[in-house]
């Protein structure tokens, strides 16, 4: 019983993060409707941006661990931010009535970009952090096996769940959330009611990213590394699960991915771990494709 505890436990860290990159890629989508594959890749790039830029002020500007964690986690937000609002304003503005095809040809293109870009700046090497908050904090104990989570896990999940309550506040009661609800329904609607669209689609692409950014973050910090490939996977099942649940409730999506996350670590404490990925994709198609089916049957009707 306390096994399955601990893979509970682990599967709340993990969900966590899938919760937080499911939310800000469907704030985006929301309101995009197309496939953004540059998602996954923006949250590699910027969890990689903090561990690297963290190096340089620990080993150049001689700063201390702090210092230098709070310096990449501010570098690594500014190139989030930076990228998103370029990637709203050139490339998901001019190609929004397009072919869906052609968005999800151009993020590919962007995701090869920001990969390569990290591959580049870490010299094809791996660049590690030191650990930090490894403490274990007990949550049961019997005959010897200890059911745990470390400080750092626990700080993780406060932190996503404390941005997703806000979050959901925001879109729920704020001007912003009934903007966001009105582009997402129908833009040219909104539009013709007084609604700068192209504001309200900037910023949730900004926002997008900037989740995505600190899942990056709070990644890098609870794995000490983050690969520059790490992101194509990480973008594969976000994109999936949020499939399956809509993009016209990133909260909604939220909670697919964090029982997405649970799911996935269940598997890895009772099944054999190589096969974890396919079996999970393969169970996220069969759910797409019966959602699609239950879809169609309704129109029918």
């Amino acid at each position: 019983m306390l096994y399955f505890l601990q893979q509970v436990l682990n599967g709340l860290h993990s969900g966590a993060l899938y919760a937080l990159l499911a939310f800000g890629y469907a704030l985006t989508n929301g309101i995009l409707h197309r496939t953004n594959l540059a998602y996954g890749a923006l949250f590699a790039f910027c969890g990689q941006t903090m561990i690297l830029a963290a190096v340089f002020g620990y080993q150049v500007l001689w700063l201390t661990l702090p210092a230098t964690i709070v310096f990449g986690t501010v570098l690594a937000f500014g190139y989030a931010a930076l990228a998103s609002h370029l990637l709203a304003r050139s490339l998901f503005e001019p190609l929004a009535d397009r072919s869906p095809n052609t968005i999800a040809a151009a993020t590919l293109g962007v995701a090869l970009i920001l990969t390569e870009l990290g591959r580049i700046a870490a010299n094809t090497h791996d660049v590690w952090l030191s650990p930090m908050l490894g403490t274990p904090v007990i949550f049961a104990e019997a005959g010897g096996f200890k059911a745990t989570l470390t400080v750092i896990q626990l700080l993780n999940c406060m932190l996503v769940v404390l941005t997703l309550i806000a979050g959901s506040l925001v879109l729920g009661r704020s001007r912003y959330g009934r903007l966001w609800r009105a582009v997402s329904d129908d833009p040219h609607a909104a539009a013709m009611c007084g609604t700068d669209v192209r504001r309200v689609f900037r910023t949730s692409v900004v926002a997008g990213g900037l989740c995505a950014a600190l899942a990056g973050i709070l990644a890098a910090l609870y794995y000490g590394n983050l690969g520059f490939g790490a992101g194509l996977i990480y973008g594969l099942k976000v994109l999936f699960i949020t499939a399956v649940g809509g993009y016209l409730s990133p909260t909604r999506a939220a909670t697919g991915a964090a029982a997405y996350g649970l799911a996935e670590s269940l598997w890895t404490g009772y099944f054999t771990v190589e096969w974890r990925d396919a079996w999970m994709f393969l169970f996220l198609v069969a759910i797409l494709v019966l959602v699609g089916a239950g879809r169609d049957n309704r129109r029918t009707v």
